[in-house]
């Protein structure tokens, strides 16, 4: 079957997150996606479809570009996606395998850009009456990859497409755009260690979790309920491969979709912080009937169980972010009632406050940190906002200092926060109250870094004097009131 139009757009939703500048330009692909009658990644839709290209660099630095017969035009490798194709990283690898015999197995993903396209090109294609093709649009997803071998590989073109081969010096790489994104990249930055985890969700709202077994110092997260993956091999040829073996060796696993969700960076026995690539994926079977070869035992869990496990932070928030994101449903399809309904009602009158915990970051220049939300945050769009996040089953000032990594790369002590500011707002009439906690870090280490692009794409320092415009209302309160030295405020309320 086709690639997936929810895989699709959330790959070109991940490109954004990183180049939201491209937005206007990538409006043509943007129309498609919204589209639901459309099948872009059908080649025979002609109101424009997906096309994926490989973007090779060898050893000396250079870029791959093969002679097109068709059009005449120097190009990297890349054509139309097949229903085989499990992603569009692996379409791309497909068509670099078919067009030059240079095999999966010969290169590996580039650091950072495991399920993210490196550059997307809209370029339209005249008609060939000859196979009753009308002009259209194609969508070009390039993913870059490493060809990690110094010896010379062997090519077998395919001679009926292809004409030759080429590699040029990054500043000669045929497309403009592409071009422009090599130049910035830095050539010699080494493979990093990556893993890469699965999502398992099914249709009544839960999430398939994994207790590992209890050998402190010889596994990671001894005891602790974790989502199925592990760490890239050198057979994997992107990280949808290493997370498919790994469902395959641990529990005999087989999801037929699996679309990117999202990037966890977590820390290690050593300290050093690993990148985990997460796709997600729908299944509804029994666990029970599963061959588990690692670990204790595999479970359902619905989001608002997670406070009763030994859980990672990090795990619980992916675990809530999916299912945040997922349609409402009071009933699941089993008929039981929804984690919504099987919660105990309040006392009558009492009404549950959301905690928030919000950063004050202040240099000593008196600018202050705010973060662009993502165009398609649930909670106030392409809006500036302060690094924030919400209580889970941990105290204020541990989730201020798990948010601050998690999301900015901050390493924040304990020692150095205090509480300078608390708003009790609501957004409007009826909706929950919540009380945000404003805490300043007197010290911290790190540079404001884009860990979780799916959720901010710029971090900046603003004069409090000159705030942006597009400034969510009770940040700007919040900082008006800190710079007056003023403990609480309220808003959203009725007068």
């Amino acid at each position: 079957m086709p690639l997936s139009h929810d895989h699709i757009r959330t790959t070109v939703d991940a490109y954004l997150a990183r180049h939201p500048h491209e937005r206007e330009q990538l409006g043509g692909l943007l129309d498609a996606l919204n589209r639901t009658g459309d099948e872009i990644a059908s080649r025979s839709t002609f109101t424009g479809h997906v096309t994926c290209g490989a973007i090779v660099i060898d050893p000396l630095g250079r870029v791959l570009h093969v002679l097109h017969l068709a059009s005449g035009k120097v190009l990297a490798p890349g054509g139309h996606t097949e229903p085989t194709d499990q992603s569009l990283a692996a379409a791309a690898l497909r068509e670099l395998h078919e067009e030059t015999g240079i095999p999966p197995q010969a290169v590996t993903p580039w650091p950072g850009y495991e399920t993210v396209p490196f550059d997307i090109d809209i370029h339209h294609i005249d008609a060939n009456p000859g196979k009753d093709e009308s002009g259209h649009q194609h969508f070009e997803l390039r993913f870059l990859f490493r060809l990690h071998t110094a010896n010379e590989v062997e090519v077998m073109l395919q001679e009926e497409e292809v004409g030759g081969i080429e590699w040029r010096p990054v500043d000669r790489a045929a497309s403009p755009s592409l071009r422009e994104k090599l130049l910035k990249l830095p050539l010699q930055v080494e493979p990093e260690t990556a893993n890469a985890s699965a999502l398992i969700y099914n249709d009544r709202g839960e999430y398939l979790l994994h207790l590992r077994d209890y050998f402190p110092g010889e596994i990671w997260e001894p005891g602790m309920w974790s989502l199925l993956g592990g760490g890239r091999e050198s057979q994997d040829a992107t990280l949808e491969h290493t997370v498919r073996r790994e469902l395959a060796e641990e529990a005999g696993l087989d999801i037929a979709d699996l679309t990117p969700f999202g990037t966890e960076y977590a820390s290690d026995d050593a300290g050093a912080v690993v990148p985990i690539a997460i796709y997600a994926g729908r299944w509804n079977g029994d666990p029970r009937k599963l061959r588990l070869t690692e670990g204790v035992m595999l479970a359902w869990f619905a989001p608002d169980d997670l406070h009763r496990l030994r859980i990672a932070d990090t795990t619980s928030d992916l675990v809530r972010r999916h299912a945040a994101g997922r349609p409402a449903s009071t009933t699941s399809q089993s008929g039981l009632p929804s984690p919504e309904e099987r919660r105990p009602a309040s006392p009558n009158g009492t009404v549950l406050n959301v905690i928030g915990v919000h950063l004050y970051l202040e240099r000593p220049d008196g600018t202050v940190l705010l973060g662009l939300r993502h165009p398609n945050s649930k909670f106030a769009p392409s809006t500036w906002h302060a690094l924030a996040g919400h209580c889970e089953q941990e105290n204020a000032i541990a989730c201020l200092i798990r948010e601050a990594r998690e999301e900015a790369g901050l390493r924040i002590e304990r020692q150095d926060v205090e509480l300078v500011h608390v708003v009790h707002h609501i957004d409007k009439a009826g909706d929950r109250p919540r009380m945000g906690l404003f805490f300043r870090a007197r010290a911290w280490s790190g540079e404001p870094e884009l860990r979780e692009p799916d959720k901010c794409t710029e971090w900046k320092f603003w004069d409090p004097a000159a705030l942006p415009d597009d400034l969510v209302s009770y940040t700007r309160v919040a900082i008006r009131k800190i710079q007056n030295g003023e403990l609480y405020s309220e808003t959203g309320w009725p007068a």
